[in-house]
């Protein structure tokens, strides 16, 4: 009976959850089992859980656009929605061409509260669109920290200005090339590549919009059990040290 439920949490995961997130799910819906026997029986019948995979991103800070301090400074635990949004901007192959891919975060619960998918980098269809998306499902809360890189998309005077309609609002950025100062945007997309992306292939820019679409609005933000912050980032460090070495 215990295998069966342990297969009905991980197909209902789209494959992606180990043992520790299967567990929790059991305990939720009334079924008690400890994580090492969970994961026993998960190798006894050989379910594992999709496994991550390098990628890069499209930072592109060369740039004459002035730059803001680093507010944020690693500060991940937020209780409250509205405190602190981050931002960053991954890219997505297709056999039509690229899309690039902007998130918008809320620390407090991890929920992508706005995003957006363009065939360029331009601000106007990256930064400013996630952005009046994010607008939309949340209020803008006096005092909000939006924390970004350094990337152009987010330092430039269209972004700069469309953040000053807004009171209160205040713009941080990472320092330049240190990717801990933004982990929790970083661990997303590892997620969204991990557990989607690579998943499929993506023969037109249509199927991959709709697929993450469907993985976002459906399942991330409605359905899957998100760890803490703080494991989350651990979880990306140890990942990223892993891929080093392989590299």
């Amino acid at each position: 009976m215990l295998i069966r439920h342990i297969k009905t949490v991980f197909h209902q995961s789209r494959k992606t959850y180990g043992s520790p997130r299967i567990t929790i799910e059991l305990n939720r819906r009334g079924i008690k089992a400890s994580r090492p026997r969970v994961a026993r029986l998960m190798k006894k019948e050989k379910l594992v859980s999709v496994r991550s995979k390098k990628f890069r991103n499209t930072t592109d800070s060369k740039h004459n656009y002035p730059l803001v301090e680093n507010k944020l400074n690693r500060n991940f635990s937020v209780e409250t929605p509205g405190q602190v949004w981050v931002s960053d901007i991954t890219f997505v192959r297709t056999q039509q061409g690229w899309l690039y891919m902007t998130a918008i975060l809320d620390l407090a619960d991890r929920k992508v509260v706005g995003w957006s998918l363009s065939n360029s980098l331009k601000a106007f269809d990256t930064s400013l669109a996630a952005w009046n998306m994010a607008v939309k499902n949340r209020p803008v809360s006096p005092g909000l920290i939006f924390h970004s890189d350094q990337g152009v998309q987010y330092a430039c005077n269209e972004f700069r200005d469309l953040l000053a309609c807004y009171k209160g609002v205040e713009r941080s950025m990472s320092r330049k090339g240190d990717c801990w100062d933004n982990a929790v945007s970083e661990s997303f997309f590892n997620t969204l590549k991990t557990e989607c992306v690579y998943q499929n292939r993506y023969e037109t820019k249509i199927q991959a919009k709709v697929s993450i679409f469907d993985f976002i609005e459906t399942w991330y933000n409605r359905n899957r059990i998100h760890t803490t912050i703080k494991s989350s980032i651990k979880d990306f460090k140890i990942k990223n040290q892993n891929q080093k070495k392989v590299a």
